[in-house]
């Protein structure tokens, strides 16, 4: 079972987040956190590992929509 959305770009990797990004903001999303994991396994753990990184995209509107459903069931 598959949690989560993948895509391989034909692309180098910061040309990969500034390409999603857009892409997003297109979309009416915005990149509230960026998780870099190759720096945090450098950091943390002393190990190498490849360019990943996880942004944590939001769209405001999708966003209010939701939490005035979560207000409405307290």
């Amino acid at each position: 079972m598959r949690y989560y959305l993948s895509k391989n770009l034909d692309m180098p990797f910061a040309a990969a987040i500034e390409h999603v990004t857009k892409k997003l903001a297109g979309k009416g999303f915005g990149i509230l956190t960026r998780i870099d994991i190759q720096h945090t396994m450098k950091v943390k753990l002393g190990v190498d590992f490849k360019p990943y990184m996880i942004p944590g995209a939001c769209n405001p509107h999708f966003a209010w929509r939701a939490l005035q459903e979560l207000i409405s069931e307290l």
